[in-house]
């Protein structure tokens, strides 16, 4: 007798649909599974087996045949364990087929009949609602999740032979409650900016670099407060919306990182290690799965120490930063990963870390502080909007009274920029629209970021001097745009313009006689 109900597998963060057909008829008894199963879906037929022992429905001397179609797709995922259990079932006339109509299941089970969680039950939620599915059947720990997408009847269990009490009409499954979101407040659990001592000028960068979206990098000596500052800069992002939450969630849902969370609804900030592979921080896997890059999504990717990754490993990270997302290829799977994260790297001067410090003196070569810094290749500088200094502070400056603002404080001006920057990409028209100055494409520069003649000669005169890239003209227009946007100024005036080119610091740093090693600061410069 044949049989079919609806699960779903992923691929990256999106689920698609799959067919468990079921035939249950005469013939030489045994279970076959075909449809391109991996092993873990293969193992299944032990668990499923146990389970309905355990739950009182022994199976009978039957060939059973189950087909997970497309054929053509690999599936990878134990969530098939509930759907061909009920599959099975259905094909013996021991719950009616026609319960099974327009349903779609997921579960993993264990050998007493119980429902254990799976990955990506959010993705699954969207795509039964796409379908038009009438009921969804999740295990308890992934309701909350589920019951985040509005109008789909989802309905939560604990055990095998509780979902076929129901099929049976004997009880009814209970559907999740939502909790209520209210406001956004994951940002009070971030340390604050108040606690950071001196540092102004790199205040300021955080402060613009949050406004903007932009990607940022620190370079100065050990201890200078580099990882402080960078750990601060989440709690200055706006709250999350109610999409980007949802984004957030769907990821680390497939990362099967959500935990007990209904919702992911404080930013991200990752912080991977330097010895992260290329797998690790961009995403991959023979089944792709998503990688430290992904999950800063809509968030902060920290990298402390950035020298010391592999240079591969930060090549990677070329082309994600400029689209915003990632595709992975594998033999038999396409998977393509969102990826808009502000990227914050932090960096010593040199191998010592002592080079231009007024303290200590530099023991490195000019050789070695050349080879140190070319392990972070020109086209990564490239994309890397602000790049400041962060110099050691006196015994005064860590003693003195701490006079910064809040996080808080900063926030409300970060925000009331992003509203701005909100408000002048809505009127995009078609295509991608950007949520932030960051994003802006060639057509937007031209549009929103127009300068005067002075600005002209100006911006020629750095692109001149430091040797500006193309890109990088482009980024100090967008950050020159979102600093004027601080100010609540429409108009990008040269001083906007001065306070961007200002952040090349890396650029200004090569600017010296030839063969000399120069470390460039803020407060030199302005001297």
């Amino acid at each position: 007798m044949h049989v079919k109900i609806y699960s779903a597998d992923l691929i990256g963060v999106e689920a698609y649909a799959v067919e468990v057909e079921v035939d249950v008829g005469g013939g030489l008894p045994g279970y076959h599974l075909v449809g391109l199963a991996a092993t873990a879906v293969a193992e299944g037929r032990v668990r499923i087996r146990t389970a309905l022992a355990n739950s009182g429905l022994a199976l009978p001397a039957r060939k059973i045949t189950v087909n997970l179609a497309p054929a053509e797709m690999r599936k990878d995922t134990t969530a098939f364990d509930l759907p061909i259990s009920l599959g099975i079932l259905a094909g013996l006339d021991l719950v009616p087929r026609s319960a099974l109509a327009g349903v779609m299941a997921v579960g993993e089970l264990a050998l007493d009949g119980s429902v254990r969680p799976v990955r990506g039950v959010l993705s699954v939620a969207m795509l039964a609602q796409t379908m038009g599915i009438r009921r969804l059947i999740v295990p308890e720990a992934n309701a909350l999740e589920a019951a985040l997408v509005a109008g789909l009847d989802v309905r939560w269990c604990v055990s095998l032979a509780q979902v076929v009490a129901d099929l049976r009409g004997e009880v009814d499954l209970p559907c999740p409650v939502p909790q209520p979101r209210g406001i956004n407040k994951g940002w009070l659990r971030e340390p604050d900016l108040a606690e950071v001592r001196g540092q102004e000028a790199a205040k300021r960068a955080l402060e613009v670099a949050a406004a903007g979206g932009h990607n940022l990098l620190m370079i100065g000596p050990p201890g200078s407060g580099k990882s402080m500052l960078a750990r601060r800069l989440a709690a200055l992002l706006p709250p999350m919306t109610t999409q980007e939450s949802l984004e957030c969630t769907r990821i680390y849902s497939v990362a099967g990182l959500l935990g007990q969370r209904q919702l992911i609804d404080a930013r991200p900030f990752r912080a991977p290690h330097h010895s992260v592979s290329v797998a690790g921080l961009v995403g991959g896997g023979s089944g792709p799965r998503p990688g430290e890059l992904t999950l800063a999504h809509n968030g902060v990717l920290f990298l402390d120490e950035v020298l010391e990754f592999q240079r591969g490993t930060l090549e990677a990270l070329r082309q994600p930063l400029e689209d915003g997302s990632i595709t992975i290829t594998r033999a038999k799977a396409t998977a393509t990963f969102p990826a808009r994260v502000m990227l914050v790297g932090a960096m010593n001067p040199c191998p010592c870390g002592h080079l231009g410090d007024p303290y200590r003196a530099c023991v490195c070569s000019p050789a070695q502080v050349a080879r140190y810094r070319s392990r972070l290749s020109g086209p990564l500088v490239d994309r890397v909007d602000i790049q400041i200094e962060v110099p050691r502070l006196s015994y005064e400056e860590l003693a003195g009274q701490v006079t910064s603002q809040s996080s808080a404080q900063v926030r409300d001006r970060v925000a009331e920029a992003r509203l701005r920057q909100v408000a002048r990409f809505s009127a995009v028209a078609g295509g991608f629209s950007p949520l932030s100055n960051a994003q802006m494409g060639v057509g937007e520069l031209d549009e929103y970021c127009r300068i005067g003649p002075d600005g002209h000669e100006l911006l020629k005169q750095a692109s001149s001097k430091l040797g500006l890239s193309a890109r990088a003209v482009h980024r100090v227009l967008k950050v020159a745009r979102t600093i004027a946007d601080l100010d609540h100024d429409d108009q990008m005036r040269p001083s906007h313009l001065a306070e961007a080119i200002s952040y090349r610091s890396l650029d200004w740093s090569g600017q010296g006689a030839a063969g000399e090693q120069k470390s460039w600061s803020p407060r030199r410069r302005a001297s």
